[in-house]
Order: structure tokens, then C-alpha cells, then sequence
């Protein structure tokens, strides 16, 4: 149920425009959220190689309904892989095809990212296309295998989710065509034909999807947050005597930052998602939804200003 509510907050636009001018919702998105520049996102690049973590840049926003709006998103993306390739940083980009454009026009989302995709190529670094709802699912995939792929390789990858029924058969798919992987859960709320709906059949479909990857696929990005996912993630590499080089952990930006740098100074490659821009609302209440302990962190900064204050 506390599901739910958030990700019914997550798309109420009237609350989102009351929100971004609070001073203290502010504070607290800027736990999950680099911040709204790009000059925010570099800065925080910068903080996170420096402690030898790898990251993924994603401009927030979706389901974008003006090309001009599309073509702007397009140009942040291209302006951010300038500045990563001008500073030297260890990062790739996340992109959303709906910001894009693919609601639309489909041919301005391919134009779009084929703009984004091809610089990338050029500097030798990486896009990875990220999942929405199961309603893009078939068509993100398609464009994927058709256009993307064929046209860019490996500078470009998927996320899978593992929630969703049909993930089995796109990780052998993505196998089979030696493409790159993020395998995560998914946040949105989907039909019960579609998607698991109990969290442990999420999981199971996790774990085997992720040995899957682990095993046979291309450097896949395994993203995650849970302990026990993490542990059998590393009890399963010790037993297949699978390099550490072969694979990546991945996780959010101000979720268990702990466990992000113990496993780097474990040997393990990790990868922290890192959202920037305006539209920070609507993502903080996804990982809200996602995650619920969460809302600990957000209780807690809340007392500790109204205490500032006193």
C-alpha cells in the first residue's frame, strides 16, 4: 500500500511544482540527486572517481510531449559527454527513450539517440538505454536489436527488469547477441499478467537471470542493492571462478553508501547511478516507492534541521 502512494505522488505534476520550490525538499532530494546542472553532476563525478567508484549520468525526465523539449534533453546528453571526455572521468550516460521522443515521433527518439549514441562511440564510452514501463518494453528492445545495436555495438546496452515475465527470455536474447546488460528490478507499478507481484518471485527471477549474465554474458551491470543478492552474486563468481573484471556491481546514487565503498575495497567494479536536473521529484518518490527504509534517512534529516532551527 505505502508502494502504491508514492508512486501515485510520483506522478502528480501539480504536487511536483509545489514541492521544487521547497527549501527543504530540496536538501533532502540532494541525498539521491546530484543536483539540477549539469556543472552539479560533474562536480559529484568528480567526488566519486576520486574515490574510485564508476559512474552513469541520467538527466531526469520522461515522457516528454514537445520535439523541442526532446531536442533540449538531447543536447544536455551531448553537452555531458563533452564535459565527461573534457575531464577525463570514469562515467557513461543513461538515457530514457521517452525523453527522447518516442511518444512523439519515433523517428526523432532514433535521430535523437543515434546523436547521443554516435558521440559516445567516438570517445569511446557508452550509453545505456534505460527501462520504463512495460508498455515500452517490446518497442525499447526492438529498437535495440534493430537499429541500435547493429548501428553502434557495444557502445550501447539495455536495462532488463525482473519483475517483468518475459525478462527470462530477453537476458538470453541479450546473451545470445553479446550485448551489455543491466539487470535490475523495476520500480513502476505493472499488471499482475506482466509482472511478478510478490517481491520474492521478483528476486528468485533476479538471481537467475543474473548467473545467467554472470556467467555467459557480456560485463553485465548487476544492480542491486540487497545484501543477500550481493552476497549470492559473489558466493556464485567464487564458484564459476569468474573474474571480478567480468562484471560490475551497480547502485544508486545515496543508497548504502557504506556498502558501495566496502565492495569497492572488496575488488569488485561498482557503478553509481547518478541523476541530475530538474525533474527530481518524480524519481525521489520511484526510490521511494522502491525502497521504503528510505523514508528513515528523510524523517531523520527533517528532525535534524527543525532542531538546527531551535
Amino acid at each position: 500500500m505505502l508502494r502504491a502512494a508514492f508512486l501515485w505522488l510520483s506522478e502528480q505534476p501539480r504536487i511536483f511544482r509545489f514541492v521544487r520550490k521547497n527549501r527543504l525538499a530540496h536538501k533532502l532530494a540532494s541525498r539521491f540527486v546530484a543536483g539540477e546542472t549539469i556543472d552539479a553532476a560533474i562536480t559529484t563525478l568528480r567526488d566519486l572517481n576520486n574515490s574510485n567508484l564508476s559512474a552513469s549520468l541520467d538527466l531526469l525526465g520522461e515522457s516528454v510531449l514537445h520535439a523541442d523539449e526532446a531536442q533540449r534533453a538531447c543536447r544536455t546528453y551531448l553537452d555531458v559527454l563533452d564535459r565527461i571526455r573534457a575531464t577525463n572521468a570514469n562515467a557513461n550516460v543513461s538515457v530514457k527513450l521517452t525523453q527522447m521522443g518516442l511518444d512523439i515521433d519515433e523517428q526523432l527518439c532514433i535521430a535523437n539517440m543515434r546523436a547521443i549514441i554516435g558521440k559516445a562511440k567516438q570517445f569511446d564510452s557508452f550509453v545505456r538505454i534505460d527501462m520504463e514501463q512495460s508498455s515500452y518494453t517490446a518497442k525499447a528492445i526492438a529498437l535495440f536489436k534493430d537499429i541500435f545495436y547493429p548501428e553502434f555495438g557495444n557502445a550501447v546496452g539495455v536495462v532488463l527488469q525482473s519483475y517483468l515475465r518475459r525478462t527470462t527470455a530477453d537476458v538470453r536474447t541479450m546473451i545470445g547477441l553479446g550485448a551489455r546488460v543491466r539487470l535490475c528490478k523495476g520500480a513502476y507499478q505493472e499488471p499482475e499478467d506482466v509482472a511478478f507481484p510478490q517481491k520474492r518471485d521478483v528476486d528468485a527471477n533476479f538471481i537467475d537471470c543474473m548467473e545467467q549474465l554472470m556467467e555467459r554474458g557480456n560485463y553485465p551491470g548487476i544492480a542491486t542493492h540487497d545484501q543477500r543478492i550481493i552476497d549470492h552474486a559473489k558466493a556464485f563468481a567464487k564458484q564459476k571462478k569468474l573474474p571480478l573484471e567480468r562484471f560490475e556491481f551497480q547502485m544508486l546514487y545515496g543508497v548504502r553508501r557504506d556498502l558501495q565503498y566496502r565492495l569497492r575495497r572488496d575488488g569488485y567494479n561498482l557503478r553509481v547511478y547518478v541523476p541530475f536536473g530538474t525533474h527530481w521529484y518524480p524519481y525521489l518518490m520511484r526510490r521511494l516507492a522502491e525502497r521504503p527504509a528510505n523514508i528513515a534517512f528523510i524523517t531523520s534529516s527533517i528532525l535534524k534541521e527543525w532542531t538546527t532551527r531551535r
